[in-house]
């Protein structure tokens, strides 16, 4: 059985919009956008590449996608190989083929189709950017873990992590570090219910 993992850049306040670049997603009049720039360091490198060195394949909204399949085909270095040669699952209406290779598109039942690409042997499935898409995997309750990168900023706007839909789950810390610039790396695993209680 195959895990969703979500790799996300948020701030303070769960805003994951546009962290690589100024033009990246400006929807909304965002103007905030390559916000991680100035906290990549060598450990912040590092902890990514030891994320992206395990076997993955992608699960990824259309944007993200285009995103990426404008750039990673040109960069087939250390981190690109292992993007470049995993199966891109994409999730689109409206792309049917593209000519990067290992893309195949979901349309039509994606939580259905989703569900069942878990049940299949092979490796796990890492979600990077993708944020609407997101917001469907978590309606779902299809995501068992999460992979945070937590920024010490906040921007008051712009598209969050956690939008309304999200499921109540509870999720147990599996790893954490910080790094010199103050970036939390923190992973967390999906455990069942929210439980409440008082004092």
């Amino acid at each position: 059985m195959r895990k969703i993992i979500v790799l996300s850049f948020i701030t303070l306040d769960g805003v994951m919009q546009a962290p690589g670049g100024p033009t990246e997603d400006v929807s909304g009049d965002f103007r905030f956008g390559g916000w991680t720039v100035p906290y990549f360091d060598e450990f912040s490198g590092q902890v990514m590449g030891e994320q992206m060195d395990r076997p993955f394949d992608l699960l990824l909204g259309r944007k993200t996608f285009e995103i990426f399949a404008g750039y990673w085909p040109d960069h087939n270095n250390e981190i690109g190989a292992p993007i470049n040669n995993a199966t891109k699952f994409v999730a689109s209406n409206t792309i049917e083929n593209h000519p990067w290779n290992k893309s195949v598109f979901i349309k039509g039942d994606v939580a259905g189709q989703i569900c069942r690409l878990k049940e299949q042997d092979g490796p796990d499935l890492q979600v990077h950017g993708s944020g609407n898409f997101i917001q469907t995997l978590l309606a779902k309750d299809l995501v068992d873990e999460l992979w945070l990168k937590i920024f010490p900023i906040t921007l008051g706007g712009g598209k969050r992590l956690f939008a309304e839909g999200t499921m109540p789950q509870a999720f147990k810390l599996t790893e954490s570090k910080i790094s010199p610039l103050g970036v939390i790396f923190a992973n967390f695993k999906r455990t069942g219910d929210v439980e409440t209680g008082s004092f």
